[in-house]
């Protein structure tokens, strides 16, 4: 009988970072296809230049300035390029898109060392540079199905909350709910997101505790100030569905390298994130506050990780001795 001495480690798995960004991109299909038929073939354009962008420019990363010659593209450039144009106006022009593209990559990711190592989300930090960089670009809003005629720009629901009002808002529920309304590709259809929310909870690809804390907190707040002014903050069904808020906490605040590792840590950062979400909408400048929400967090991963370690039994306290 031999023994077989192997380094670690021990207990092995099918999965690999492909298989786990090609469910990504599979989840982001549904969201993927009401954008495309709310607003038209340059929804799947931008995708496309994402996806197919993100991969190319990694590759050029990898091989011809880290000079790691032996790379081979894993997918996560293609989710990050995907989730940005999930983040941004059908309008957009090319070469802003492209422009948040490479910030994404290069400094929300390759900066600190590639996969695994970037503190915060890429596509988020791309979305955050157009924002900052291209304000006027990245705050149109197109009507569905009518994104090329200027004259058809629209507000979008949250923007007409914090402008006049509840009554000023004009959407139904349904609209909201089926994606029939003005905003980011990827945010326009809730019922999309939570059908590829479920195929990834299928699979096992999600923390399902992030996104229930971080849309619980938002419900519970919501529902509170709706209580106080309701003409004001707006009912908690526009909070839950308007904006990027799906998106996010479906899709953005669960990422695998930026978030907690503790179930604890977990119902915290989705906590967080509920609470500077709703923070930003009532009192700040912005009408959403997803994504700063999310990034703030993600610099708080850290902390969260280190007071929320489980307890180690066996562990020597210094017993003097010993």
């Amino acid at each position: 009988m031999k023994l077989n001495v192997v380094p670690s480690p021990h207990i092995k798995t099918t999965d690999s970072v492909p298989r786990i960004m090609f469910d990504v991109i599979l989840a982001l299909i549904p969201a993927l296809v009401a954008a495309v038929y709310f607003f038209g073939v340059r929804a799947l354009v931008l995708a496309l230049i994402g996806i197919f962008g993100g991969e190319l420019l990694e590759i050029i990363i990898m091989r011809y300035i880290r000079g790691i010659k032996d790379f081979k593209p894993d997918g996560s450039a293609a989710v990050t390029g995907l989730l940005l144009a999930m983040n941004v106006n059908v309008g957009l022009p090319i070469w802003v898109f492209t422009t948040g593209l490479i910030a994404a990559l290069v400094l929300g990711k390759h900066v600190y060392g590639g996969i695994g190592k970037n503190p915060f989300n890429p596509a988020l930090v791309g979305r955050v540079f157009l924002l900052v960089s291209f304000p006027s670009y990245m705050t149109t809003w197109w009507a569905p199905k009518y994104w090329k005629l200027e004259a058809l720009t629209t507000a979008t629901p949250l923007g007409l909350l914090k402008e006049k009002g509840m009554e000023a808002v004009g959407f139904s529920y349904s609209q909201l709910f089926l994606g029939n309304t003005g905003g980011c590709l990827g945010e326009v259809s809730a019922l999309a997101l939570i059908i590829g929310f479920l195929y990834l909870v299928f699979r096992k690809r999600i923390k399902i505790l992030i996104p229930v804390s971080y849309l619980g907190v938002v419900l519970i707040l919501s529902s509170i100030f709706w209580m106080v002014n309701p003409e004001r903050f707006g009912t908690p069904l526009l909070h839950l569905l308007s904006g990027g808020l799906m998106l996010g906490a479906l899709f953005m605040a669960t990422d695998m390298v930026t978030t907690p590792m503790t179930p604890k840590g977990h119902l915290i950062f989705g906590a967080g994130c509920g609470v500077i979400t709703m923070i930003i909408r009532y009192f700040a400048g912005y009408p959403e506050g997803v994504s700063f929400s999310i990034l703030i967090m993600n610099s708080l991963t850290p902390l969260i990780d280190m007071y929320t370690r489980p307890k180690i039994f066996g562990k020597s306290m210094g017993v003097s001795g010993q």
